[in-house]
């Protein structure tokens, strides 16, 4: 496992390019037949990919964590970006399709990553907060998810969220994840940016354009950043950091938050003209 330590908001103000990448970026999650996490210090968050090929693979706890098992103080969210494949959670297993989510709770001992097909393998990605009690492990195919369409294709930001572990859908104790999806011809994400001090966030981007990029914006409103991310790149957002991007064309995004407030309306917007 890694450790990944994002900055603080003074220190970030002076950073070379590398430097951010070194502190907010998480790259080559997804390798073929590993597992690969980082921890990091935005709310002692994990994150992590999973591919699995012919054997199934563990999720495993580590030294870092210091648990005798993964989920021993933890629940955990994951999405598949990849091919078909399977969890099994305690002994029960659940299919997961593309796109599928999988909430795993606190207390769940044994989980195996399985791929249907090692030639299109799943790509499970993951995202783990500490937690306080333990929910019931539940499965959502993206038919479940409560679904929200924002922005407009005059502002280059038409997109559709789709909120699978949340309030009043999977219940958890600090996570809330989801994915977004932008429409053709639209590029920019969050946009107008706002922050939520009560909360960080973090975001894996995927299904990009061949060869293409986004440029993701980081910082306080009044001194913004950028760094360039490729497929399947996370981006760590710490609760002072604005977090918004655009692309060289459609992509989605998994986004995952976890802190104080589990309202996903609960944000401060920031005014565009003061911008950075």
């Amino acid at each position: 496992m890694r450790m990944v330590e994002a900055s603080d908001r003074y220190s970030f103000r002076r950073m070379t390019t590398q430097e951010l990448r070194d502190h907010f970026v998480v790259e080559d999650l997804f390798q073929q037949g590993a597992v690969n996490l980082a921890y990091t210090n935005v709310d002692r968050a994990v994150v992590g990919g999973i591919v699995p090929l012919e054997e199934p693979l563990e999720l495993k706890g580590s030294r870092e964590m210091a648990c005798a098992y993964f989920c021993e103080r933890r629940e955990v969210g994951i999405i598949n970006l990849g091919g078909a494949g399977s969890i099994v959670v305690d002994g029960t297993t659940h299919d997961m399709g593309n796109r599928e989510c999988l909430y795993i709770r606190r207390g769940s001992r044994g989980i195996l990553c399985a791929s249907d097909n090692p030639a299109a393998p799943a790509q499970f990605y993951l995202v783990s907060y500490p937690a306080h009690t333990d929910y019931p492990t539940t499965k959502a195919a993206l038919k479940d998810a409560n679904h929200i369409e924002l922005g407009s294709l005059a502002e280059s930001n038409r997109r559709t969220i789709h909120q699978f572990i949340r309030p009043g859908f999977i219940r958890s104790c600090q996570l809330v994840m989801g994915f977004t999806e932008l429409h053709e011809g639209s590029v920019w994400n969050s946009f107008p940016p706002h922050t939520h001090t009560r909360r960080t966030e973090v975001y894996c981007y995927f299904d990009l354009p061949e060869n293409g990029l986004v440029m993701h914006f980081l910082g306080e409103p009044d001194e913004t950043r950028h760094v360039a991310v490729q497929e399947k790149q996370v981006v760590l957002s710490p609760a002072w950091s604005v977090h918004c991007g655009a692309g060289t064309g459609s992509y989605a995004f998994v986004w995952a938050m976890g802190g104080e407030n589990q309202e996903f309306d609960d944000m401060d917007k920031c005014d565009v003209a003061a911008l950075r």
